[in-house]
């Protein structure tokens, strides 16, 4: 029987930002369940939560401190019993988040390691010696992804380290009691229904700590460090497959067995090996998400994503956007080459952008990604072109990129403002009572009841396109169309669906068929522009 996944689109959810049930301003698990029939009616075959567990919240919830309960804030476990069953009412699967490399500073475990040296659950995260003759450096010159450096120390002068905020100590996964730890959790939410899990940071569970050694350090992301330091001690080391192979091995014992999409923040052959047919299915293709509007970028990313997947038997994911990065409709209204860090910091008015461009190309690049092969996730907002907000005043800001950065990072707040469900009221329809991000003035122009009344609408490109979709998905075969598949234009034929995107300024002459689908308005046969167009031709 053919996996669900292989050509599934899951609708990602972040379960503060969809809506409001219980009028306190945050969304919760019951507005979750209230707002399934708007994914089913899109067309999804899915959603997929981001944390809602117990937490203290320093870090959007990936700072977990029960991994078996729901937050009181969102709601309660029967809530989400009831949501599961709710969705797969619907034909909905259920995924969720799972975050496997560390824990809240309020965990249980964490707390009982900071109160005695000589406690057992310290040797379950990862606690060092300080260097200099009084302990007081840290162990080593690693830096958390936030900002300043991956350690802290504690009151008797130990320093434990934490890859994330200094209230995300990492665990240490050498040690079998968090092994077993997260077996039972998978089967703890697996037996409630889910259907699958995103697993955070998949890359960097396991560490190798002898002998502790510096970095170098460089500017840039994640992939610079590993490619400056190839025996990287904690990220993408050899050792943390054999986790996932054992956590296979756990979630293949139910029926059907249990999806995995793993969050691999690495090039395309180094991804491929946590998909091997004995580990995960799946892991994010964020080549596809980092890639520029470029047809030779595009067709470069398309093309070997589909070549290494099929090296281990597995199918690419397509994501153009989630919940830490600039909203598409923004950032591809920018000049290239602009810094989105910086345009944050200048609230959105240094560069201005393109609002017209840029959800052009938004749209078209949805054509784009909803024609691939393979699976799709859709962020929520996506569907209705939801821009970037960003000019969020800084006493708003969450986000601990904020901080830890020392003010020079905006951080993630602005594609995480919740959703518009109406074109007035009390936080567009979020909730009766405010939202916990402020909503900008001008947020009910791409509410859904605003494009539920336009045909023209993103929201009505997405619900057409995933209903073709279903027409051709199953269709793993991609033949890239000699004739136009060239120059500022990506082709290619999907069985009798010929998809045209024309990233180029310059409008280009379709062949003879019907068109099926188009992001923008066509002059006949003619595809102006930042657009694209699905066609069937024979």
């Amino acid at each position: 029987m053919r996996p669900w996944w292989r050509d599934a689109v899951l609708y990602q959810v972040y379960p503060r930002s969809l809506a409001d049930a219980d009028g306190d301003g945050v969304g919760d698990i019951a507005g979750i369940t209230s707002r399934l029939d708007h994914v089913a009616a899109l067309g999804a075959d899915g959603v997929w939560l981001s944390p809602f567990y117990p937490s203290p919240w320093a870090d959007g919830g990936y700072d977990v401190a029960d991994f078996r309960d729901v937050d009181p804030m969102l709601g309660t476990l029967a809530d989400f019993e009831t949501m599961v069953a709710a969705a797969h009412e619907r034909g909905l699967r259920v995924m969720i988040d799972i975050v496997p490399n560390h824990t809240s500073q309020a965990h249980p475990w964490f707390q009982a390691a900071l109160a005695s040296p000589d406690a057992p659950e310290r040797d379950l995260y990862v606690f060092r010696r300080g260097r200099g003759p009084d302990g007081s450096e840290p162990p080593t010159n690693w830096r958390s992804t936030f900002g300043g450096p991956a350690w802290t120390r504690v009151a008797d002068g130990a320093w434990y380290l934490h890859v994330f905020a200094p209230e995300q100590p990492d665990l240490n996964w050498d040690h079998p009691r968090v092994r077993e730890e997260f077996r039972d959790i998978l089967r703890f939410w697996s037996d409630r229904g889910v259907d699958g899990f995103r697993i955070d940071v998949a890359y960097a569970l396991v560490k190798d700590l002898d002998p502790l050694r510096d970095l170098v350090l460089v500017t840039g992301g994640r992939f610079e460090d590993i490619a400056a330091n190839p025996d990287h001690p904690f990220l993408d080391r050899p050792e943390v497959h054999e986790v996932y192979r054992d956590w296979n091995r756990v979630l293949s014992a139910y029926d059907p067995p249990r999806a995995t999409v793993a969050e691999v923040w690495l090039p395309g052959e180094r991804r491929v090996r946590y998909t091997r047919p004995d580990e995960l299915d799946q892991a994010f293709n964020f080549e596809f998400l980092l890639a520029p509007w470029d047809a030779d970028a595009y067709r470069q990313v398309i093309a070997s994503s589909l070549a290494e997947a099929a090296q281990v038997g597995t199918v690419p994911t397509w994501v153009v956007g989630n919940h830490d990065v600039v909203r598409k409709p923004s950032l591809l209204g920018l000049p290239e080459g602009t810094d989105p860090r910086a345009w944050l910091l200048a609230d959105g008015r240094d560069p201005e952008p393109d609002t017209e461009l840029g959800g052009a190309r938004a749209r078209a690049l949805a054509l784009l990604e909803l024609s691939l092969p393979g699976s799709a996730y859709v962020y929520q907002g996506e569907e209705l072109g939801l821009p970037e907000v960003a000019d969020l005043p800084a006493e708003a800001l969450e986000d601990p990129r904020w901080r830890g950065s020392g003010h020079t990072d905006k951080g993630r707040d602005g594609c995480r403002v919740p959703l518009p469900w109406t074109r007035e009221g009390s936080s567009f329809g979020f909730g009766s009572n405010g939202s916990w991000l402020p909503q900008p003035s001008w947020w009910g122009e791409f509410s859904v009841e605003a494009q539920e009344a336009d045909p023209g609408s993103t929201l009505h490109l997405y619900r057409e396109a995933l209903r073709l979709r279903r027409s051709f998905a199953a269709d793993e075969v991609l033949v890239w169309d000699d004739a136009l598949n060239r120059g500022p234009v990506v082709a290619f034929r999907r069985g009798e669906v010929l998809v045209v995107v024309n990233t180029g300024p310059d409008p280009v002459r379709l062949p003879r068929g019907e068109v099926l689908l188009a992001s923008g308005e066509l002059d006949g046969m003619v595809l102006p522009g930042d657009t694209a167009a699905w066609l069937r031709v024979t």
